[in-house]
């Protein structure tokens, strides 16, 4: 049996999983709409801050347009399941 897909919608909540050079602390988990932050050694021995949450499209821009705005380019955005 296949696994249903879920429907992405601009309105509902999605789990997302966003990774950025250097370190960030958790004082900034309100800032980062609520996501949960963590930092764990990259492959070339320096920081990356891992942002996980769930939240809806809006949320999600809102938090890539401050990562832009402290320029902290991007490693990766990728949706998760659950």
């Amino acid at each position: 049996m296949k696994k249903a897909e879920q429907k992405l919608t601009l309105d509902g909540p999605t789990s997302y999983q966003i990774k950025v050079p250097g370190e960030l602390d958790a004082r900034w988990s309100d800032w980062a709409a609520g996501m949960t932050l963590a930092v764990e050694s990259g492959g070339d021995g320096m920081p990356v801050t891992i942002l996980t949450g769930t939240v809806d499209q809006a949320a999600l821009h809102g938090v890539l347009r401050r990562l832009y705005s402290l320029g902290l380019p991007l490693i990766s955005v990728n949706r998760s399941e659950g």
